[in-house]
């Protein structure tokens, strides 16, 4: 059983494990939320069963009646996955973080099944903190986190990957898929499953002074602002392609010199499995900043540059995007630290991790 509803960055590397199980023969049931993107992204995989759980998120209060509507739905989703377990029998349960996941684990150990959590940032969530106290082991996606589960067995492993993301396309082929010119220098902009007004509304503003440099940009905007990006490029007479969302990703980054992003966890793996220098803007309201501490590793790693939100002007962001897409040699070293910062095959090594407690229970 993998838990891995309610956002992309739960979800997309859950199903990385899930396809990676499946490969070597095993049986997936996943839990997953009652979101639309849960159910858009299961459609691509008809070859796992599903079983959707209460959306529950901790209130911020916690004496408040918020707190009433979260321990109900929480024991709606604490029953169900027992029902779940009673049903499939499962020999273990992986959470990917989130208060998704947190039921599913407890109701795992409680069953007396192996019981792991995925965190992918290097600050973890309050969820995962959380779930800790039950789990077996807790794999990370970046050593930094360790420190931050006091007590509790940890495991290096990466974030996973989806399969279809490891493959890089010719980049005359992925820029035929935005109707783009494969010779000109291109600048891939994206917000993540969801989308970044906050970046969009930096590009709208920086877009006059990028005019002329003979650049070209594939904007994902999300779903409210492709309208507004594809006016204000059309009339900057700046080549580009302009989507709320791209389904093939490995498209966009196999056509990109650069990448414009939050600094999600998953976001981040994508942006090293197709080695990209990246000009990095963190969401400035994310739990306990956790997005500035996972764009700090790619910073300290030469494989990224950093800008914040709130202070970064128009002329900073575009005189940047101007210098790394004018320097080669800059965004080849880049590069080469993009590549090297994430462990190899993540999935795999989840995969590894999840079928040695199978044989370690049998003994």
């Amino acid at each position: 059983m993998i838990a891995c509803g309610g956002t992309g960055g739960h979800l997309f590397p859950g199903l990385a494990v899930a396809e990676a199980l499946h490969a070597r023969g095993h049986e997936v049931v996943l839990f997953v939320s009652e979101k639309e993107i849960d159910a858009t992204a299961l459609k691509a995989h008809p070859e796992f069963r599903s079983q959707k759980l209460p959306s529950v998120g901790l209130p911020s209060m916690i004496f408040s009646p918020a707190s009433v509507r979260f321990l109900r739905r929480f024991w709606e989703s604490f029953s169900q996955c027992r029902r779940c377990y009673r049903k499939f029998r499962p020999s273990l349960v992986l959470g990917m973080g989130g208060f998704t996941s947190t039921a599913p684990v407890l109701a795992g150990r409680l069953h007396g099944l192996p019981s792991f959590i995925h965190e992918s940032n290097a600050i973890p969530g309050r969820a995962n903190r959380l779930a800790a106290k039950f789990a077996t082991k807790v794999l990370l996606g970046f050593p930094d986190a360790e420190a931050l589960f006091p007590g509790t067995a940890c495991e290096v492993t990466g974030t996973p990957v989806r399969r279809n993301l490891g493959r890089t396309i010719s980049r005359s082929k992925a820029s035929q898929a935005f109707l783009l010119d494969p010779e000109k220098k291109t600048l891939l902009v994206t917000g993540g499953s969801q989308g970044a007004a906050g970046i969009n509304q930096l590009l709208f503003k920086a877009a006059p002074l990028l005019a002329g440099s003979g650049i070209q940009i594939i904007h994902l905007t999300g779903d409210r602002d492709d309208r507004l990006a594809a006016a204000n490029y059309q009339r900057d007479e700046i080549p580009h392609y302009v989507s709320p969302f791209h389904h093939r990703m490995e498209e966009a980054y196999s056509a990109a010199d650069l990448v414009i992003a939050r600094a999600g966890a998953s976001s981040l793996s994508e942006i090293s499995r197709f080695a990209l220098p990246s000009i990095l803007i963190p969401y400035p309201f994310a739990t306990d900043d956790h997005q500035s501490a996972n764009a700090g590793i790619y910073v300290r790693a030469g494989a990224a540059e950093m800008l914040e939100e709130k202070t970064t002007g128009a002329e900073a962001l575009a005189a940047m995007i101007a210098n790394l897409l004018s320097d080669a040699a800059r965004r080849a070293r880049m590069s080469d630290a993009a590549r090297e910062i994430p462990p190899p095959d993540a999935a795999e090594n989840v995969a590894d991790v999840l079928e040695r407690s199978v044989e370690d229970a049998k003994k």
